[in-house]
């Protein structure tokens, strides 16, 4: 009576499964049942497949493993070598979680899950399950789950981390793209993805915040070197109010460009003048064309002079 060679008892979740036997009898029959796939595996390379039906294993339908076989004399008439994987072609769950980190280096954490089916049997059971050796759903779950994790933080690399917060919907979108080229170099279908849970450092979560608002990168790193340092401060054994006083003010100036200090130089006595000034604040020469002064005071004629003049720079009166 011919053997049968048939998946029996598939649990729900189960992706594949291995015929126990490697020596294959002709004439056996191959039972594949439907939403399955059956394909053979000789020497790590995956050769004919089968889809639902009843088949008979004759040389008519083993094409390409009868060619291999061809070279071994009397082959037709004794078992020949080779593994059967059986394959659901059902809708699958898998998940994925890792950590990574976006374009600006900041650290990410996520984690979610990813729905699949074998599209490509033959390629398949070629590329995952013969390379790899994961007959088992479980050995399979976690080669994807590594394979999955991987392409998720090399996308995310490329983003920063305002728009995986700010733009997850339009981020996930293109990690879904990313991530279904790459299952199907190796016989997958991917349907679809969902992000379960995005997380960062505490110190970048206040980053997103301002990053949001429009707060330019330099100033929000400034304002967390200002928070960190009055931490440091207040944490420091014997820290007094006034040591604090002496590093956080400047910390928390807001970083201006100054306008560059133009001086006029005295031609009589080369006293450094301020830009503006007619005469001369020491000697009371004149200086140059008229423009208009920082006023700090009055001369006699009622003109505004800086402080510390001696000559009024409008007049040249001496000041008292």
């Amino acid at each position: 009576m011919p053997k049968v060679i048939q998946w029996v008892g598939a649990r729900e979740g189960d992706v594949v499964w291995r015929y126990p036997f490697d020596e294959i009898e002709w004439g056996s029959n191959l039972v594949v049942e439907e939403s399955q796939a059956a394909v053979f595996l000789r020497d790590g390379k995956a050769y004919d497949v089968f889809r639902a039906g009843r088949h008979v294993i004759t040389t008519a339908n083993l094409p390409l493993i009868t060619k291999v076989l061809s070279r071994i004399a009397g082959f037709d008439r004794v078992p020949f070598k080779a593994t059967v994987v059986f394959v659901s072609l059902k809708q699958f769950q898998g998940r994925f979680g890792a950590q990574g980190q976006t374009s600006e280096l900041a650290p990410l954490k996520f984690f979610g899950s990813f729905w699949f089916r074998v599209g490509e049997p033959n390629l398949f059971v070629q590329e995952v399950v013969g390379s790899q050796s994961a007959y088992g759903t479980e050995q399979l779950q976690d080669f994807l789950r590594a394979y999955f994790n991987e392409i998720m933080i090399d996308e995310l690399s490329r983003h920063s981390v305002v728009e995986v917060y700010g733009k997850l919907d339009e981020t996930s979108f293109i990690a879904r793209n990313a991530a279904g080229a790459a299952l199907t170099r190796i016989g997958l279908e991917l349907i679809d993805v969902k992000f379960e849970g995005l997380d960062t450092t505490p110190e970048w979560r206040d980053r997103i915040f301002f990053l949001k608002q429009g707060v330019p990168a330099a100033e929000v790193l400034r304002m967390q070197t200002v928070a960190k340092t009055a931490e440091a401060l207040s944490q420091s054994p014997g820290a007094a109010v006034g040591a604090g006083f002496a590093v956080i003010p400047p910390l928390f100036q807001q970083p201006a460009q100054q306008p560059p200090t133009v001086v006029i130089l005295c031609p009589s006595c080369g006293y450094q003048n301020q830009q503006g000034m007619k005469f001369c604040g020491n000697c009371g020469k004149p200086l140059g064309p008229p423009s208009q002064p920082q006023q700090s005071g009055t001369c006699p004629n009622g003109h505004s002079v800086p402080q510390g003049s001696k000559f009024c720079p409008e007049c040249g009166a001496k000041l008292g």
